[in-house]
C-alpha cells in the first residue's frame, strides 16, 4: 500500500523524477502550493497540491501525465494544476486572487519559479475581491435559510466558507500594500488592523470549523450572524475603494 508522506518534501525527489521521465525538457516548473506549502500540512488529511508548468509541446501530449498522476494520487497528491507560462501571464486579470495566494504559499520543487515575478493590477484585484465577497454574502444568506436554524448545519456553513475568505483577505492586504502573512490567524489579525475587521469573530469561527469550541447551538447562531455582518462590512469598504 502506498505510504502517505510525513511531510511533502519527503516525496520531492521521486516525484520530480517521475515528471521528468514523462516530460523531460518540456517540464518548465514543478511547484508545491496551498496549505502544504504554507506550513499547515496534516498527514492523512491534507492534499498535496502541485502546479506543473509545461511548454506548449508538453501540453500537447498531456496524456503522458496519466501514469505519474495515478501513482501519486495514492499518496495524497491531488490531481495537479497543469498550465503553460503563457496561460498564467494571460490570466492575471481574470484570476488575480488565485495566483496571488499561490505566489504567497509556494515552494519550488524543480525548474523555474514562475510565480515569483508575477505582479497584479490593483483594479483587477479590487474587482475580483468585490465579486468574491458579494458571492460569499449571497451564499452565506442562502445557506442560513437552508439550515432552518440547525446549529449543526450552520457550523458546516461556517467551515465551508472560511478558507476562501482568508484568500480574499490576503488579496485585500496586497491591495493596500500591507504585508502578506503566511498563517491564517496572522492574516485575520492583519486584516483587522488594516480594514477594521473584528478578528475575534473570525477566530471564533476557526474554532467552530476545527470543532474546538464549546458553544451551545444558540451561541453558534449568534457567532454566524456576527460573522456575516463582518463580511458585509468588509464588502462595503471594498466598494468604497472604487
Amino acid at each position: 500500500m502506498a505510504r502517505i508522506p510525513n511531510q511533502p518534501q519527503d516525496i520531492f525527489v521521486p516525484l520530480t523524477e517521475d515528471w521528468l521521465n514523462a516530460f523531460g525538457r518540456d517540464l518548465v516548473s514543478l511547484m508545491l502550493y496551498g496549505s502544504a506549502a504554507g506550513g499547515s500540512y496534516v498527514k492523512g488529511k491534507s492534499d498535496i497540491n502541485l502546479l506543473v508548468v509545461l511548454t506548449p509541446e508538453g501540453m500537447s501530449r498531456l496524456e503522458d501525465a496519466f501514469a505519474p498522476v495515478k501513482k501519486w494520487r495514492k499518496r495524497n497528491v491531488a490531481v495537479p494544476l497543469v498550465l503553460t507560462q503563457e496561460f498564467i501571464s494571460s490570466s492575471l486579470d481574470a484570476y488575480p486572487i488565485e495566483f496571488l495566494n499561490m505566489q504567497n504559499h509556494c515552494v519550488l520543487i524543480y525548474g523555474e519559479n514562475v510565480l515569483e515575478p508575477l505582479v497584479f493590477k490593483p483594479e483587477d484585484l479590487r474587482l475580483q475581491i468585490e465579486r468574491e465577497l458579494k458571492s460569499k454574502i449571497i451564499l452565506l444568506r442562502e445557506g442560513y435559510l437552508e439550515s432552518e436554524g440547525s446549529a449543526r448545519r450552520v457550523r458546516e456553513l461556517i467551515g465551508r466558507s472560511l478558507v476562501a475568505l482568508v484568500s480574499v483577505f490576503n488579496a485585500m492586504l496586497y491591495l493596500k500594500q500591507a504585508g502578506l502573512p503566511r498563517q491564517k490567524k496572522e492574516t485575520i489579525e492583519e486584516a483587522g488592523r488594516v480594514f477594521g475587521v473584528d478578528a475575534n469573530v473570525f477566530a471564533r469561527c476557526f474554532e467552530i470549523k476545527a470543532k474546538e469550541d464549546h458553544l451551545s447551538g444558540e451561541e453558534v447562531i449568534g457567532v454566524f450572524k456576527k460573522y456575516l455582518r463582518e463580511v458585509e462590512k468588509v464588502c462595503h469598504r471594498i466598494d468604497g475603494l472604487k
